[in-house]
């Protein structure tokens, strides 16, 4: 069996105590750097707002540090900070933060063998002819190894860091609090019950024998679409924190980049369909848009999907507002996309007409896919920024902030993941017509 260097790994702090103790030593470290960095500027003579002196790189790379030190929870709000507000950021903290979605440091082999004794039990290596050490990937809330079984099954392990489960609650409210005081959250903005649903996402994703559940599941639903694959799960091997599946190979779905254009193409199309039919035929959607979760079979020419720990239902309200929504939009009727939006929860009862019609254009940029005619080119679009720029003034210029239903919070992240990757493979998409058919 391989071994790894434990030198370059950092044990993750498991205990309530100790993730707290983390996160506190990461404040005084950040307050210590805007003392520094506030007699630095006045000695040049400025006058720093406490946001300037907050997000200096020095202090993002404390941040992200720490974070991917903490993993779990507390890293992947970090995560979705870097990849939801990069664009409103300074350039120096989007670029340290960035780091969080693929920086994760692994955990070292004695903290790792702990994690394998207590869930498979001493003796666990019998079962195993080979066992890599060395992870494939680490990411905030696991890590993956490759493990060749005795009787013949190549499998791919995604090993739950300790003390991950336990600590959600505690880390989403310590980040969000030092998101709030360094201003990137907006005063005023009641987002307790986002953070709720943020904490009860994590505890699903977390969960590991409902992952295996959704991905079963996903199998069934899939079963008539051979352009898509799925891990099988194996459950002698599988708990809540270790999850066992067929190890599959294919390259990153990011390297069809150079690929021809018609295979480009056939992959955005695919994904959107799925989308279309996660909505309305599912109600089920897997709502995590990394880039990581899609790698791509060059033999086969199958997409392979992985990672269903942010699988969540939709109601059949949510579901058919957002149909209502969308086809007013291709149909130019706001009337539609009002009753639409209205039955997704967006208006709420101090909402003035003038907001009310400006949620409604951003539903129709964001809706600008669907309402072309023939293939829209995401290489040569815009979109993504103007929605950004769009929903920012919104917010900003026109004082309404408002914290938008869980579902849609969700299901817009994904939308949006699914814009920026074909934007980032220069895809031509009949996206029109794939709605036609919902």
């Amino acid at each position: 069996m391989s071994t790894i260097d434990e030198k370059h790994n950092a044990s993750v702090p498991a205990g309530r105590l100790a993730r707290m103790a983390r996160l506190g030593s990461l404040a005084t470290g950040v307050a210590g750097g805007m003392i520094a960095e506030g007699a630095r500027q006045l000695a040049q003579g400025n006058r720093p707002t406490v946001s300037d002196l907050l997000l200096t790189p020095a202090n993002a790379k404390r941040v992200a540090d720490e974070l991917a030190r903490l993993r779990g929870a507390a890293m992947k709000v970090g995560q979705l900070l870097s990849m939801d507000a990069g664009d409103m950021l300074p350039p120096e903290l989007t670029e340290i933060l960035s780091r969080l979605r693929s920086d994760a440091k692994p955990m070292p082999l004695s903290q790792l063998a702990k994690v394998l004794d207590e869930n498979w039990g001493k003796g666990w290596n019998t079962h195993f002819q080979q066992f890599s050490f060395q992870p494939l990937a680490a990411a905030s809330i696991g890590q993956v190894h490759s493990a060749q079984t005795k009787d013949g099954r190549h499998l791919a392990l995604k090993i739950q860091y300790p003390g991950v489960r336990e600590s959600i609650g505690s880390d989403v409210d310590n980040v969000a609090t030092l998101l709030r005081i360094s201003g990137l959250i907006p005063k005023g903005i009641d987002y307790q019950h986002l953070l709720e649903e943020a904490k009860l996402q994590l505890h699903q994703e977390a969960d590991y024998l409902q992952e295996a559940a959704h991905m079963r599941h996903y199998q069934t639903l899939l079963v008539d679409s051979p352009e898509f694959t799925i891990a099988t799960v194996h459950d002698d091997f599988t708990t809540v924190n270790i999850l066992a599946m067929d190890y599959i190979g294919g390259v990153p779905i990011e390297s069809l980049s150079s690929a021809p254009q018609e295979e480009r193409d056939r992959v955005m199309t695919l994904l959107m369909s799925l989308l279309f039919r996660e909505i309305f035929d599912f109600r089920l959607v897997q709502t995590d848009p990394n880039f990581a979760n899609y790698r791509y079979d060059r033999a086969t020419q199958q997409l392979i999907l992985l990672d269903f720990g942010a699988t969540r239902a939709y109601p059949t309200s949510i579901a058919e507002g957002y149909h209502q929504v969308m086809q007013g939009a291709v149909q130019k009727d706001r009337a539609m996309m009002d009753a639409g939006a209205t039955q997704i929860g967006f208006f709420q009862e101090f909402i003035r007409p003038e907001q009310r019609e400006a949620v409604l254009d951003l539903f129709v940029q964001a809706c600008e896919p669907l309402r072309w005619d023939g293939v829209y080119d995401f290489g040569t679009s815009n979109l993504a920024t103007r929605i950004r720029d769009a929903g920012m003034a919104l917010s900003m210029e026109q004082d309404y902030w408002h914290t938008p239903p869980a579902d849609a919070l969700f299901l817009h992240r994904k939308l949006g993941g699914l814009y920026l990757l074909a934007a980032k493979l220069r895809a031509r998409v009949d996206v029109g017509g794939l709605f036609a058919l919902k």
